[in-house]
């Protein structure tokens, strides 16, 4: 009986405390304490309304482009890329190219949809076009430089095949002239533009204006260096390249394997951007 009392009091004591003494609720303080506790610690797109989604990219880094000179009659899907657009835009530009479009100048790259003002703008500065004679006036344009009349006796002469009596023929040229055009020639593999008359020795750019009307240049005459079989020899008193430089060029080759494109070059760190573009042209691989 005793016992029967003891358990009956276990079991009732609980609820009749319950009854008798009132729970003490957490006050409109407390409770606006935990609320801005819960509201710091949500993630931040719970916060915006927003709901969390996990992608397989989150986190990934943007592809990162390369900048490099180019010649955007040239270079492959791989290497537009590596400038920053991605493959459709590049495939639109290799559309282009393959249906006769060309690049005549810098500008032209402007009329491409796929590529924005913004990145022109970045890529402008490192587009090299080679072999390309200046587009000609549309109907209706005037451009000042391509009104100048020559004279019907005057020769019109290819740069990279005449010797040195057909560049005696020019007027303004002479012997002495026509002997340093050839020789820098023969150093620099030929011109791929006639603006580098220029760097003849003693050509300024007052004689460069008289007898660039003279001239043409075709570039399917450059004597062109394959980067990767290249020998010190082969650079022998270029003019855009030292000796050091070249070493450099074979050693990286040697460590790292061939070249690729002339975006590689980047890679040898004794080589300026300006370096590359100038010998651009004249390189294979």
């Amino acid at each position: 009986m005793v016992l029967l009392v003891l358990l009956a009091g276990t079991f009732l004591f609980p609820m009749i405390y319950r009854a008798l003494v009132p729970v003490e609720l957490p006050s409109a303080e407390e409770q606006l304490a935990v609320l801005k506790f819960a509201m710091a610690n949500q993630p931040k797109e719970e916060k915006d309304g927003k709901k969390r989604i996990f992608s397989p990219s989150a986190g990934s880094e943007k592809r990162k482009s390369v900048l490099f000179y180019f010649d955007p009659n040239v270079i492959d899907l791989n290497d537009w890329q590596k400038l920053g657009l991605s493959e459709k835009q590049a495939q639109a530009i290799l559309n282009y190219r393959s249906k006769g479009g060309v690049f005549r100048k810098k500008a032209d790259l402007k009329k491409m949809y796929t590529l924005s003002p913004q990145l022109y703008k970045v890529l402008e500065p490192y587009v090299v076009i080679s072999g390309i004679d200046p587009e000609p006036a549309q109907k209706g344009e005037v451009k000042f430089k391509e009104q100048i009349v020559i004279p019907k006796d005057i020769k019109i002469i290819e740069l990279n095949g005449a010797d040195t009596l057909q560049l005696d023929e020019i007027r303004g040229v002479g012997r002495v002239f026509a002997r340093r055009i050839v020789a820098y020639r023969e150093r620099v593999g030929g011109f791929h533009k006639k603006e580098q008359l220029k760097e003849v020795f003693g050509i300024d750019s007052l004689k460069y204006e008289e007898i660039k009307n003279q001239v043409i240049v075709d570039p399917g005459k450059l004597k062109k260096i394959n980067i990767n079989t290249a020998a010190l020899a082969d650079f022998k008193n270029h003019p855009y390249i030292r000796h050091k430089q070249v070493n450099a060029v074979i050693e990286y080759r040697k460590q790292h394997g061939n070249y690729s494109n002339i975006a590689d070059l980047n890679k040898v760190a004794i080589l300026t951007p300006e370096i590359i573009g100038r010998l651009a042209p004249y390189l294979t691989f």
